[in-house]
């Protein structure tokens, strides 16, 4: 008994052993070092206001050992969304908040460096939900697209090609749907979700305003094919969005609120459609905006106006995912939809990048190189 125990352990530690030498040949022909260490940055506190660098903790851990059917990836580039935010908070909300003291969630485009699933080899690329940190371990099953950098640039998987892509996609097809001759308003209208939301519309036949922060977003805007480009900082910006809609607002695509919000209600027709994915403006408040109780003015146009208003997240349409990736791909591959990255290089500093991104301070998809 005790020579088959020790026989055992040592086949265990061999394997081990060997499991090791293979990450790190992977990892040495990938040009990376540590090969025996996770680093990741987990909740450290919740935020108060706009995310501070005490919120974040930068940690090491022991890299993590597949089980039957898991595999290990090496996260190459990480997501970073407004949604983040809402995340770090303990109060109710669509999805469970993060803990403290967990990894930070985010999807990742990620490289399979150990696999013991049947469907995955080292070398694969997938498109996955690491997380924080330069490694993950996952369940195969859940790993159900691969990425093929010589079909697309794989950080579209995290943008365009992927769950922005989609939430424009989605809430056009089930809320927004605009009609040829329409008007289309879309706040943010530079970043992943209202750059794509702009140009679908446009290949739908609506007329298309969109709006951002600053010259340089506004201007490019206009390279997008966007009827009209509005910089949402402009003192007469209120009177401007007037100007250019004539007749009034049909779709509003709203990412934003805040005095975005308040320039449209105004313009909106009457069966105006509303998608809502995010808010992005109210995201850092400590406490309710000053002023008046508007909300009897804002359902009273609701009412008089028979507005659809409808919060969504893009997994609630998630059958149509596959259809998504099809005319997406297709539209990306004949020049139809055009898009902009942001690419931050290390994961110290996605903690920056996310406070910036809040604040408005990217310029398109905002990805972390790892």
């Amino acid at each position: 008994m005790a020579v088959a125990a020790y026989r055992a352990r040592f086949i265990a530690f061999a394997c081990h052993a060997a499991r090791l030498l293979r990450i790190a040949i992977t990892e040495a022909a990938m040009g990376t070092r540590d090969t025996d260490r996770n680093t990741r940055i987990v909740l450290a506190a919740r935020p108060r206001g706009e995310p501070a660098a005490g919120d974040f903790r930068l940690e090491q851990a022991p890299l993590p050992v597949p089980g039957e059917g898991q595999v290990l990836l090496r996260n190459r580039y990480l997501s970073l969304d407004p949604y983040m935010c809402g995340r770090m908070n303990a109060g109710r909300s669509y999805a469970k908040p993060i803990e403290l003291g967990e990894v930070m969630d985010g999807g990742t485009v990620s490289e399979v460096i150990d696999s013991r699933h049947p469907d995955l080899r080292p070398g694969d690329l997938v498109l996955a939900h690491g997380g924080w940190q330069t490694h993950a371990l996952a369940d195969g099953r859940t790993l159900k697209r691969k990425l093929d950098a010589r079909v697309a640039p794989p950080t579209t998987a995290l943008g365009v090609h992927g769950m922005p892509g989609f939430t424009a996609y989605a809430g056009l097809h089930e809320i927004g749907k605009p009609r040829a001759g329409e008007t289309l308003v879309v706040a943010a209208a530079s970043g992943p979700v209202g750059a794509t939301v702009g140009q679908i519309a446009k290949l739908q036949g609506a007329r298309t305003v969109g709006i951002a922060g600053g010259e340089a977003k506004r201007a490019y805007l206009e390279t997008l094919g966007f009827d009209v480009a509005l910089d949402h900082r402009a003192p007469d910006f209120a009177d401007r969005l007037r100007d250019a809609c004539p007749d009034g607002v049909d779709v509003y695509f709203e990412n934003v609120g805040g005095a975005v919000f308040d320039a449209v209600l105004p313009l909106l027709n009457d069966f105006a459609r509303i998608p809502v994915c995010g808010l992005v403006a109210h995201y850092n408040d400590r406490a309710p905006p000053p002023g008046p109780d508007r909300m009897p003015l804002l359902m009273g146009q609701v009412l008089t106006r028979r507005l659809t208003v409808r919060g969504f997240i893009q997994h609630d349409f998630i059958a149509l995912y596959p259809q998504f990736l099809r005319e997406m791909g297709g539209w990306l591959a004949e020049g139809r939809i055009r898009y902009r990255e942001d690419i931050v290089e290390g994961l110290e500093n996605a903690p920056r990048a996310l406070a910036g991104l809040l604040r408005g301070e990217n310029f398109g998809k905002v990805v972390v190189k790892l």
